[in-house]
């Protein structure tokens, strides 16, 4: 079996690559491992989903396979995925299941798993789950009869009792700000309009009409000319838009003009600065993240430490360092004194109070970020780990950044999935961005071509 888990649980094309059949040897295997780990007694799940059509098929796959391995299930309904972890906290949970793809399309779906205290799994807990699955998929297992097959609760209300906790992290209260906010026809479409609007917030909600089919399509925070137009037509302060399992949160103007995940991290970095909760004075951002945003930070004597891309590695930052404020250009920010993962109703509630308590536009509190140019190309190649290890590539970058001095910057990287190595530069202007860029692409497939 090829490696089971990605950077974010596992996802596939639902009913295709990500079948009911995997997702019930999943659930199996996530119950043995559970309950080998501590025999006191038998594991207890949150299980949530999104929108999509597919998660009532793969929902009920996964709580067959959990309770058919003796684990007691939490059944929680449409959340989103920052909801489920929260839920497994407070329930004292031993396993979160969230059944989403995230910003994917609607044919896609997937399995994010959350050990006890809604934290993310440890790879060495899943590469345990990917050896049951294989495992049981070669032998038989002790299966409980009787009163040791696990039986299933609903939680009706788990969408009150997290936004409850939301509302409660808010040090000041939102009203004057007009917001509309774009529910990617996703998990937020009912808590996140609920959520600000009890901030004291006036909400305008559009993508807010989920029917299983419809999520991501052209909405959320990877499609914002809906929010954009609807904020100018509102006349609104600012508009939210997040993604189908609401983990993420993009914002923009009253005019309309994107603000992203770096400079909302700038805006509340400043914010929890001001208010003493930055400890150490430190943000963790990803490689990914704009020089922009390092210049920025660096210039308010805020530290910026970097990791690899994904918000495993930011949240794995943040708890191994004991820090309060990361996140990614996307709009995966974390906050660990409210959340254990990134959460974009969260960040959305908080990026308004900062509003509201400065009496500053978004427009101006996101102006702390000059963003430079940034030029990304995605180079097809024989082989990505030759291809980003050449010498001439590696010549050639070298050369661009001492070209680019203290001006710009260079990142190459290898695709962790495809046969693409990546070439990012960021530069004064997008021309010497596109330039340096391409130079350095032309090498890369030169050390690495494609087979004809």
């Amino acid at each position: 079996m090829g490696r089971l888990f990605g950077t974010d649980g596992v996802r596939g094309r639902a009913n295709v690559d990500l079948t009911p059949e995997l997702a019930l040897a999943v659930a199996v295997a996530a119950a043995h491992t559970l309950a080998e780990t501590d025999r006191s007694h038998p594991p207890v799940a949150v299980v949530g989903r999104d929108t999509r059509a597919s998660g009532e098929m793969l929902e009920a796959a996964v709580v067959a396979g959990l309770t058919s391995a003796g684990a007691t299930v939490i059944r929680v309904g449409v959340l989103p995925t920052p909801a489920v972890a929260y839920l497994t906290a407070e329930a004292k949970a031993d396993l979160g299941v969230m059944l989403s793809a995230s910003h994917n399309p609607m044919p896609d779906n997937g399995i994010k798993l959350f050990a006890a205290g809604g934290h993310k799994l440890p790879d060495e807990l899943e590469m345990k789950i990917e050896a049951a699955v294989e495992a049981n998929a070669t032998s038989a297992w002790d299966r409980p009869v009787g009163a040791g097959v696990g039986r299933v609760h609903d939680l009706l209300d788990g969408a009150d009792h997290y936004v409850q906790h939301l509302v409660g992290t808010v040090p000041h209260r939102l009203d004057g700000i007009k917001v509309v906010v774009d529910c990617a026809n996703g998990a937020a479409a009912d808590v996140a309009p609920v959520a600000y609007r009890e901030a004291g917030a006036e909400v305008i909600a559009i993508h807010a009409e989920p029917d299983g089919l419809n999520i991501n399509d052209e909405c959320g925070s990877n499609h914002i000319e809906a929010l954009r137009a609807a904020v100018v037509e509102h006349g609104a302060h600012l508009g939210i838009a997040h993604d189908g399992d609401a983990d993420r949160c993009v914002a923009v103007t009253a005019d309309g003009d994107e603000v992203d995940g770096d400079q909302v991290m700038a805006i509340l970095a400043l914010a929890m600065r001001e208010a003493g909760t930055l400890t150490d004075d430190t943000l963790v951002a990803t490689v990914m993240s704009n020089l922009g945003l390092r210049l920025a930070m660096s210039a308010e004597g805020i530290r910026l430490v970097e990791t690899k891309v994904g918000d495993r590695y930011v949240l794995e930052e943040l708890r191994a360092s004991g820090l309060a404020l990361g996140g990614e250009q996307s709009g995966h920010i974390v906050m660990p004194a409210y959340a254990t993962t990134g959460d974009g109703v969260l960040t959305g509630l908080h990026l308004m109070a900062r509003m509201a308590a400065t009496g500053r536009s978004l427009a101006e509190l996101a102006a702390v970020v000059t963003k430079l140019p940034q030029v990304l190309i995605n180079v097809p190649v024989g082989d990505r780990t030759v291809g980003a290890a050449a010498p001439a590539v590696r010549a050639e970058v070298e050369r661009a950044e001492n070209e680019l001095g203290g001006t710009g910057r260079v990142l190459l990287r290898p695709s962790g999935t495809e046969p693409l190595v990546r070439v990012m530069v960021e530069a004064a202007t997008e021309a010497t961005a596109r330039s340096v860029a391409e130079r350095i692409a032309e090498q890369v497939r030169t050390a690495s071509p494609v087979a004809s």
